[in-house]
């Protein structure tokens, strides 16, 4: 066991990580499936689905999203496989896998960790060699983006995922057609193509009485353009300089709704009007209005100017946050590319290096990631989600999805999963974004110069991580 490397997971751990993909909020709850169902399926290669544990056994499930719940109950009625699953909170998964893992601990069987996570997991032994049951076999059966963030430094495959996470920008179609004459994606993504051009076309949008997004923070998906730390040494890329100057302006020239992602007005935007709020709200200088209660939220704000939002930038995934909150403008949405390709979440499974029952947590793995029967269901049972076989993929193609104005999302996300790099994802990300984040917020309220945020943002890296090199510019 890499106790250095340990330690450093537990500095990153103590982050709060960013909205999990996989439909929906996380909770700690216990879901615990009833045995029964039939004999198996047919999985990606054809053969069928054995049950991989004897009678009387279950297989122990940690995740951070509730879709496992859900896969959790299926693979039961398939097989007749006890499956518990527990699903915990994003911010407390990395310390209890950790805790449970180094005491030894036999269960969980299967634990799962989004990309800004796995290579600290790697690294601690928490994972179990996959190539030892076979997985080498399937590597063309999945997208090849994520079957590379499944494996560890020395390309050994240690999780797989069932879906992709590659991002876009969600708009109104309605809206696209009003202001720009055209709803076609091809052509609203010109629209984004890069940062001056998103700001000509949010302040295009602002002189129409709209709003090009609720906050300065919908880019981020899209931002960087390499690693944050290369061979050692921090690297602050130009692209890292555009994106703060782009959230700066944005915020500075009032060409968004000053609404939180994640906020109450965050997703009431997607179903029309909009309290148009001010910086000190966004900011948590004025507490008047509670952004985290609906009800209160609409009290405070039935008086305040309302605009639209024109557009989200979200993962993949975002289909199923808009697709429980788009209400009444369903039917009028599109989705295009953004002004680089970008990705985020995902949730990857694996087996766990303590657990006794690791034939069985395979047989579990494959159900969940190189089924295409279960890729199929999960089509269906999600509402859109997108799945990462490619089986499952060429065969949905075609599909129109109604909430996008019969877009062919399928295609579209497949297109832009072929552009990810996967070696701009660090185990620094989540920490080191934050503190990027951090002095972008200084900058654009005012708070300190460009200058001294930067200088600030350096000062933290340095004492959070001493053995990265910051070379000051």
């Amino acid at each position: 066991m890499n106790w250095k490397k340990a330690v450093s997971m537990a500095l990153v751990s103590a982050m709060a990580l960013s909205m999990t993909a996989c439909g929906g909020d996380s909770k700690e709850s216990n879901a615990s499936a009833g045995a029964g169902g039939a004999a198996g399926t047919e999985n990606a290669g054809g053969s069928a689905v054995e049950g991989g544990a004897s009678s009387g056994e279950k297989l122990v499930v940690w995740t951070l999203s509730n879709d496992l719940i859900d896969f959790g109950e299926r693979y039961t009625e398939q097989t007749g496989v006890e499956v518990e699953t527990v699903v915990i909170e994003p911010a407390n998964y990395p310390t209890k896998v950790q805790t449970a893992l180094l005491a030894g601990e036999k269960e969980p069987d299967i634990i799962v960790g989004e990309p800004k996570m796995l290579e600290d997991f790697y690294d601690a032994g928490f994972f179990e060699d996959l190539d030892q049951f076979g997985a080498k076999d399937y590597a063309d059966q999945i997208v090849d983006y994520v079957w590379e963030v499944g494996q560890s430094d020395d390309g050994v495959q240690r999780a797989i995922s069932y879906q992709i996470t590659p991002a876009g920008i969600y708009y109104r179609r309605d809206i696209a057609q009003t202001v720009f004459g055209t709803d076609d994606p091809e052509e609203i993504g010109k629209l984004f193509a890069d940062y001056p051009m998103i700001l000509k076309t949010a302040q295009t949008l602002k002189d129409a009485g709209y709003r090009i997004f609720s906050s300065d923070a919908e880019m981020n998906v899209f931002s960087g353009d390499s690693a944050w730390v290369i061979d050692g040494v921090l690297n602050v890329s130009q692209s890292r300089y555009d994106f703060m100057d782009l959230c700066v302006e944005l915020y500075q020239k009032d060409l968004t709704a000053y609404a939180n992602q994640w906020s109450t007005p965050w997703y009431q935007a997607m179903a029309g009007q909009v309290p148009i709020l001010s910086a000190d709200i966004q900011n948590y200088e004025d507490d008047s209005v509670n952004v985290w209660d609906a009800e209160a939220f609409e009290e405070a704000t039935k008086d305040m100017d309302k605009t639209e939002v024109f557009a989200f930038g979200l993962p993949a995934w975002g289909v199923l946050t808009l697709r429980d909150n788009v209400k009444d403008t369903s039917g009028s949405w599109g989705v295009c590319a953004g002004p680089a390709y970008g990705f985020d979440g995902g949730t990857y499974i694996g087996i766990s290096s303590q657990s006794e029952k690791k034939e069985a947590a395979w047989e579990y793995v494959k159900f969940c990631t190189l089924n295409e029967e279960t890729a199929e269901w999960w089509i269906e049972f999600s509402e859109g989600d997108t799945v990462s076989l490619k089986s499952a993929l060429e065969k949905h193609k075609d599909d129109a999805n109604e909430v996008y104005g019969g877009q062919k999302l399928y295609a579209f996300w497949l297109q832009q999963a072929e552009g990810i790099d996967t070696s701009k994802v660090t185990r620094y990300d989540t920490a080191i974004g934050d503190a990027w984040g951090n002095a972008i917020s200084a900058v654009k309220t005012g708070e300190k110069t460009k200058e001294e945020a930067i200088n600030e943002f350096y000062d933290k890296i340095e004492s959070t991580y001493p053995d990265i090199t910051v070379n000051r510019e």
